[in-house]
């Protein structure tokens, strides 16, 4: 009996003994008191990792050329998450008048350039016909240079090509601005001042990054060829266009 009670007496000493290592005791007297049952924090029990290097902060395009390289060759764009063709702005820096729709559609993407659909694209030659000018005297552009899967975008990606499209209209300075369909001027609209006689179709001033242009906003030549009867709305914006153009 008294061999059991002692070997249990050994075997609880040594219990206790774990249980002090445990938490850290390393000998039973110190010349200064340390309280070893406080709460770990991080910084005891994890090693000090220094912080990622800053990344380097890219440049602002300084041009349209340099704008354009930037299109091309940056990896953030929204587009680069997506399958579709690219299909980057054409025109020059300074033309009498800046086209800007939402994305390529389906012919655009086969195509390789914005407005190739035969219908759409001729429709378009008629209003620019309308206004006096070609197609080659304007520049073309698109919110998204690419076109996503099903034609859909999030919220986050529409706000960076909002961003980015009021970078574009400065550096490419046209003296006047044409937003085509709802989800350009839905993003885009923000952007214009509630300026102008009052009338719908009258010109507004588009606030960019380094002022504003005279802009209207008007149909997309896809709806304008399912509803036939928009064509004389968007005749009437069109005619403000005009007016604008005159001396």
């Amino acid at each position: 009996m008294r061999g059991s009670m002692q070997n249990e007496a050994a075997l609880a000493a040594d219990a206790y003994l774990a249980w002090w290592q445990l938490a850290g005791v390393e000998c039973a007297v110190a010349e200064t008191p340390v309280n070893w049952l406080r709460p770990v924090t991080i910084a005891d029990s994890a090693p000090r990792q220094d912080a990622p290097p800053a990344q380097p902060v890219q440049a602002r395009p300084q041009d349209l050329q340099a704008f354009h390289q930037w299109l091309e060759s940056e990896s953030t764009h929204p587009e680069r998450r997506w399958p579709g063709r690219a299909l980057y702005p054409a025109g020059q820096v300074d033309a009498p008048l800046m086209i800007v729709t939402d994305m390529p559609d389906l012919p655009d993407v086969e195509a390789g350039a914005l407005f190739a659909d035969r219908a759409a694209g001729a429709l378009l030659d008629a209003m620019l016909h309308a206004i006096g000018l070609k197609r080659a005297e304007v520049y073309i552009a698109s919110l998204f240079f690419a076109r996503p899967p099903g034609g859909m975008v999030e919220a986050a990606d529409l706000a960076t090509a909002t961003a980015r499209m009021r970078t574009h209209v400065h550096l490419a300075r046209p003296r006047r601005l044409l937003l085509l369909g709802d989800r350009t001027i839905s993003a885009l609209g923000g952007a214009i001042d509630a300026t102008g006689d009052g009338s719908p179709h009258s010109l507004r001033n588009f606030n960019h990054d380094g002022g504003i242009v005279p802009a209207v906003a008007t149909f997309h030549p896809r709806l304008l060829l399912g509803q036939p009867a928009a064509k004389a709305e968007c005749w009437r914006t069109l005619q403000s266009l005009i007016e604008e153009a005159r001396p």
